[in-house]
């Protein structure tokens, strides 16, 4: 840094300072000197350029999923700060904290109709209104001075873990460029952590749970992304065992559900059973035995009817959003339900709700032992009897999307994190594919955007240095698909599957259930991704595979490298996917059974 610093360097220091090892964006003539900074800082972040800004958003995304750490994100103003928009509301929609630097023509101009105005003057476009709708904070600096105050204040805006998200601070080109006389070394921020819970409020939520569990239905949990984000996993699991302990008639998990005929320990003489929402499906070790199902419309229907038997419900770390509810709101109105969450649950109004808002991880812990020692806390775990895999089919059998998601999930290398795409291709991820052990499992299910997968792949490997596995559709692709080119670029261990349906699936299977089906927007010409990935991209180890031996080869070619590489497998676009509505509606007209499915509804 020379002897004058500016306030582009006052960001790039603080950010040093802060932990932040990587920036995400796009650059252009108002962040330039953004950048130019961040070449010149010593020790200071990466600055990874994206191929387009909402793709820079979904890489803090995966990034912060991956790794808990808080992203930066950068861009441009014009065109580029719009672009920003879907991401930004992705983030927020998810509860993800960011910290997002938008570069503004200079204050000087402002109201004069320059390049890309959006000062809100003369008419302009007003980015204060627009990302103050979309961020948990927006603040435009117009000091240099500012800067010193305001992008503390981002960062704690954004970690605040009653309404986490991502924060905004605009910044006009004159302003970065502004001289800071004097300011003293930046300070790093910590997140704020809420007060624990009253104890009596504690107390009382542990006696309904423990009562709850000794009654037909037992409990039902649901636990959603805040476990992950929390690094609480083992609590909560340690938190089931002990409220499983204490339920009276208890002989052994398996004995709930033959009896209840579901999978998971609960069922007529109580128990407890764990459901995870769709984003947070590695929460909860899927062989335990206490494990349910994935809660919500993508879901199978034996969670759904554990709700439905259910004394009592506890929801921690997810305020359960449709996508993971699957109709059971009705159902807990009369329910009583204690949630372990500092955001406030999407419930109706109804009879008993006990909320214990402190930090996760504390709060599983306490009410583990507001439970207090159980006579039976001595008994052995129930044995968890591992379901034995199927067995692997011909190398020379056909593919469809569920056989190549085994066959993913069957070479995933430990401590993989996946992430999921939008539509049918993210439904039959979310069913079949496993998360090895130390991996993660990324979904946005925020805003649904499709191609989102692309970039979150891209920032979680750059959070980890390990492998990710990026499952998507051709329609992601065709819309973010060519960030393949940072995962090139970067050499980052990043293994695209692209399931290539020639169409959007899911919307094509809508036309067909829901319609009259004798029409389709939504099938489209062949397209060669593997073939055409191969050639756009010099050293990308790209091919597309048609048989379970080809694909087997390929992942174990792709995931033998450090390197990325892009897998096309062609499949059928009638497949129906393991969506319970589409499969109800399938049964209920008669258009046939769900197609290779498990997941047959009730």
């Amino acid at each position: 840094m020379g002897s004058s610093p500016r306030v582009v360097d006052f960001v790039t220091d603080f950010l040093r300072l802060q932990g932040v090892r990587h920036v995400f964006g796009v650059g252009g003539a108002n962040i330039e000197d953004l950048y130019d900074a961040l070449h010149l800082a010593q020790d200071g972040p990466l600055g990874v350029v994206a191929k387009h800004e909402f793709s820079a958003a979904a890489m803090a995304d995966g990034y912060h999923r991956a790794s808990q750490r808080v992203p930066v994100i950068v861009s441009t103003s014009g065109a580029g700060a719009m672009n920003l928009v879907p991401g930004i509301a992705e983030l927020r929609a998810s509860c993800v904290p960011a910290v997002v630097l938008v570069g503004q023509p200079s204050a000087a101009l402002d109201g004069r109709g320059s390049f890309q105005e959006t000062s809100g003057l003369a008419g302009s476009i007003d980015a204060v209104r627009l990302f103050g709708e979309l961020a948990v904070s927006c603040v435009r600096v117009d000091e240099p001075e500012a800067i010193t105050d305001a992008l503390p204040r981002a960062f704690a805006a954004a970690t605040d873990p009653a309404s986490p998200g991502p924060a905004v601070l605009l910044l006009p080109k004159d302003v970065q460029q502004a001289v800071l006389p004097a300011w003293a070394p930046p300070r790093p921020v910590a997140p704020a952590a809420p007060p624990l819970s009253a104890p009596a409020v504690r107390a009382r939520a542990a006696g309904l749970l423990r009562d709850a569990a000794r009654r037909p239905g037992g409990v039902v949990v649901i636990a959603g992304e805040g476990v992950a984000r929390a690094d609480a996993r083992p609590r909560l699991a340690a938190l089931v065992r002990r409220l499983s302990a204490g339920a009276a008639g208890v002989t052994g998990a398996a004995s709930f559900a033959e009896a209840a005929g579901v999978t998971g320990a609960v069922g007529a003489a109580g128990g407890v059973g764990v459901a995870v929402v769709p984003d947070a499906k590695d929460v909860f070790a899927p062989r335990d035995p206490h494990h349910l199902g994935i809660a919500g419309p993508i879901g199978p229907a034996a969670v759904q009817e554990a709700l439905e038997r259910a004394s009592a419900v506890l929801l921690a770390g997810t305020r359960l959003p449709q996508m993971a509810d699957g109709g059971p709101r009705d159902r807990l109105k009369a329910v009583p339900v204690v949630s372990l969450d500092p955001r406030e649950p999407f419930l109706d109004a109804h009879g008993e709700l006990i909320r214990l808002t402190g930090p996760l991880a504390a709060e599983l812990d306490l009410l583990s032992a507001a439970l207090g020692p159980a006579d039976d806390d001595a008994r052995p775990a129930p044995v968890v009897r591992p379901t034995p895999p199927a067995p692997p089919p011909p190398p020379d059998a056909p593919l469809d999307m569920r056989t190549a998601a085994l066959l993913v999930s069957a070479a995933l290398p430990e401590g993989t994190t996946v992430v999921a795409d939008a539509g049918n291709t993210g439904a039959v991820a979310l069913h079949h594919i496993d998360v090895p052990p130390g991996g993660r499992f990324v979904a946005a299910l925020g805003m649904g955007g499709m191609g989102h997968g692309f970039g979150a792949g891209i920032g979680a490997a750059f959070a980890t240095g390990r492998r990710t596995c990026v499952v998507a559709g051709d329609g992601a692709f065709f819309m973010h698909g060519m960030e393949v080119h940072t995962a090139v670029e970067h050499r980052l261990p990043v293994t695209f599957v692209v399931f290539n349906n020639n169409a959007h699936g899911m919307c094509a299977t809508r036309e067909r259930l829901f319609f009259s089906g004798d029409y389709s927007y939504n099938l489209f010409r062949p397209a060669r991704i593997g073939d055409g990935a191969a050639a756009l991209f010099p050293g990308l180890a790209a091919v597309t595979v048609r048989t379970a031996g080809e694909l087997t080869a390929a992942l174990g070619r792709a995931h033998a490298t450090p390197a990325p590489a892009l897998i096309c497998v062609d499949v059928d676009p009638t497949e129906m996917p393991p969506f319970r509505p589409f499969l109800q509606h399938a049964l209920r007209a008669g258009a046939g059974r769900p197609a290779r499915e498990g997941a047959v509804p009730g």
